[in-house]
């Protein structure tokens, strides 16, 4: 299937000023030149743009322009042709149809893309750090993508591999020499080694929490008893009147997720419903949802209304939805409405109950009052998870099970060399951490795991 000649729109369906089809392939060339009579394709340098009409037969069907990239100086290192036209969804259906006809066929899911990478252009994470940057929702997302793209992972861990593949080399030399019972490997310089590895993998294993919360957001639950004032601080947050904000209780009846951006940063707004005891079926259906959201929330912001005279239900509620992970933010709401020495009195009775280490914040979100102190708040918690030693971000789980696993093979290397243990398992377990390093670049893979990760790609890429 790789000798066949591949073709998909590149830009996103719908209309817009124009839209672009790729072709790859051998045979990509004479597949266009077909239904382009204006130029011979054939004698033209790469990194070349042509102008003519594509045709279907002796019908034209659009004006286009062409770019030729000839191999091996393409994006899949094949013979690659873009075709840009007005972007009128028919006009590239047509083309496409055309481009089938004169022997080409259509791309699967990331085609374009697993060509790249089995012909030796990019390895795979580059690859998948490629869906990342299409992906990216925001300004650290993008950064962290780019880096991955110019192979910033590929770099630290090809460092160690190396290392590693030295030893495993004696290693397995020393099997050949078993009987002359000879040691090639420094067992002493390996520990170190494993030492060094294992410090830089632990590094890498730890960024990951950091990488997920840029790459899929930070997920906050806005939680609090009915009428604390929920709705009104989440449509303060997004500036806009996003959900219904009322003196009844019970109005918010099932979840709303809202995306806000704070400092390049995305957080996933969870406004739940009040929580209390109801005997509103549909009501107590959103009260069982917003714990199920603060269950796989990061950060919990919890609001308690100023004004309230007795804060026991309110404590109790925190405490039965509190995890050790769990970053706790209690804001006093309402402030407008009391007087100071009121929500002063409200954080000395919250720091008293509470064992938990929380944030206490004071605001009015109807006068926007400190709402600006919450949002550094929750800036502050994802630029804490980044560690200052480590440029490369890990943000797929893929790669993420792949070092813990490769951590595990270290341990057990490091017991083999403690234990005196054979020189076979010692070898077994060195190749293991070999394997699991190699499968975040791709070095070590299987069709499946290709299958699944190029599946997810978008046609055309």
């Amino acid at each position: 299937m790789n000798n066949d000649t591949i073709c998909a729109l590149a830009t996103a369906n719908g209309i817009g000023a124009l839209g672009i089809i790729r072709v790859s392939g051998n045979e990509a060339l004479s597949v266009v030149q077909k239904s382009f009579p204006a130029k011979n394709l054939e004698k033209q340098k790469s990194h070349t743009i042509h102008y003519g009409y594509f045709m279907d037969e002796e019908e034209a069907i659009d004006e286009v322009m062409l770019s030729i990239f000839l191999a091996p100086k393409s994006f899949t290192t094949e013979n690659s042709v873009e075709i840009a036209f007005h972007g009128s969804p028919h006009i590239g259906k047509r083309i496409l149809e055309t481009l089938i006809k004169n022997g080409a066929r259509m791309a699967k899911a990331g085609e374009f893309t697993l060509r790249a990478f089995i012909n030796g252009r990019i390895d795979l994470s580059q690859a998948e750090a490629i869906a990342d940057v299409i992906a990216s929702e925001n300004e650290a997302s993008r950064k962290v993508a780019i880096n991955q793209l110019k192979g910033g992972i590929t770099n630290e861990i090809s460092v160690l591999r190396t290392d590693l593949l030295n030893f495993v080399s004696l290693i397995e030399l020393e099997l050949d020499f078993a009987e002359e019972d000879v040691e090639f490997a420094d067992r002493s310089a390996l520990s170190g080694l494993l030492d060094k590895i294992e410090v830089k993998l632990n590094s890498l294993i730890e960024s990951f929490q950091y990488g997920n919360a840029i790459k899929n957001g930070t997920a906050v639950a806005i939680i609090g008893k009915p009428n604390a004032g929920k709705s009104t601080l989440l449509n303060s947050l997004l500036k806009e009147e996003r959900a219904i904000v009322s003196n009844i209780a019970g109005t918010t009846r099932d979840t709303i997720e809202e995306v806000l951006h704070i400092k390049g940063h995305a957080f996933r707004l969870i406004d739940t419903a009040g929580l209390r005891e109801t005997v509103d079926e549909i009501e107590a259906i959103g009260v069982k949802k917003a714990k199920e959201k603060v269950e796989n929330a990061n950060i919990l912001v919890y609001l308690a209304d100023a004004a309230t005279e007795d804060f026991s239900e309110d404590i109790e509620m925190i405490q039965s939805l509190l995890r050790e992970d769990l970053k706790l933010i209690i804001c006093a709401t309402k402030i407008d409405e009391v007087i100071p020495t009121k929500y002063e009195t409200v954080e000395d009775i919250f720091r008293s109950a509470i064992s938990h280490e929380f944030d206490f914040i004071k605001i009015s979100a109807v006068e926007n009052q400190n709402i600006q102190d919450l949002k550094n708040e929750l800036s502050s918690y994802v630029e804490h998870l980044k560690t200052e030693e480590n440029n490369v971000v890990i943000t797929n789980q893929r790669h993420f099970e792949a070092l813990r696993k490769s951590m595990d093979a270290v341990h057990k290397v490091k017991e083999a060399i403690s234990f005196q243990i054979s020189t076979e398992l010692l070898a077994y377990e060195l190749r293991n951490a070999l394997e699991h390093l190699g499968e975040i670049s791709g070095e070590v893979t299987n069709d499946e795991v290709l299958g699944n990760i190029f599946s997810k790609f978008c046609i055309g890429k």
